[in-house]
């Protein structure tokens, strides 16, 4: 059985109190629904907020998790932070070549393929993000753009690492636009991306990772994307801003 996960990623929104505050929330929410929910938590608040989070969030089954990561463990690059440091603040999760990464601020696959050694090298989990732009779905390259990324990424790594990593489609013209990618278009693209895991790390290493959907996921249609087959979890953006509708995917 697949772990099942929901992450939320908050971008850049939340300052340090009102990610605490909003932290809180969620956790009171999950205590009074009686217990811990059968998925894993997963907190990505932005780096400034990351330490209030875990404060809340210590001793629960709630994770943190970060939004990005630099490739090297120290040296002289000014703004950037390395697994190292998110590891020693308990930091388990952290994204690596999420869209607006790739697209807003030009990191390409090799980029993103080292940030991923450096997760795995520094002990973190990483969500590697893959996922085509609207006009390559609509000429009919979905399937080469995301194969591309995802063996980019992971086709250095030995089987025990790639069996470390989770996987998240995230269709980038279903991103903050209120459109999404059907639950058989998720389910369709995963299958894929599970045979292509299959080719490079074997059966074993294909039927136990996890992959998340990600794409304007809501309270609204989390529980259909959770029951397609393949999809193992999602990766919330607006929606994870407000408990209630966070928690609406949680306990769909």
């Amino acid at each position: 059985m697949r772990k099942r996960i929901v992450a939320g990623n908050w971008k850049m929104h939340m300052g340090f109190r009102d990610g605490a505050a909003l932290a809180r929330e969620i956790l009171e929410g999950i205590g009074k629904r009686g217990g811990d929910p059968v998925c894993e938590v997963v907190l990505m608040p932005p780096f400034v907020t990351l330490p209030a989070v875990m404060e809340v969030i210590a001793g629960s089954a709630v994770a943190c998790g970060a939004q990005d990561l630099f490739y090297e463990e120290s040296g002289a690059y000014t703004g950037e932070i390395s697994g190292g440091m998110l590891a020693e603040l308990g930091v388990r999760y952290v994204l690596a070549g999420h869209s607006e990464r790739r697209h807003v601020m030009g990191e390409g696959n090799e980029l993103v393929a080292r940030k991923l050694a450096a997760a795995l090298s520094s002990g973190l989990t990483p969500v590697l993000c893959v996922g085509e732009l609207l006009e390559e779905r609509e000429s009919g390259r979905a399937e080469e753009v995301v194969l591309d990324q995802l063996r980019s990424a992971l086709g250095s790594l030995d089987s025990g690492e790639c069996s470390k990593a989770v996987i998240a489609y995230e269709p980038v013209w279903a991103i903050g636009t209120g459109r999404t990618a059907t639950p058989r278009d998720a389910s369709a693209m995963h299958r894929i991306i599970r045979d292509a895991l299959r080719d490079l790390h074997g059966e074993e290493i294909s039927e136990k990772a996890a992959i998340l959907y990600g794409g304007s996921v809501k309270p609204q249609n989390a529980a259909d994307l959770f029951a397609a087959p393949d999809v193992d979890g999602v990766l919330v953006g607006g929606a994870s801003l407000a408990a209630d509708s966070f928690l609406g995917i949680i306990y769909p």
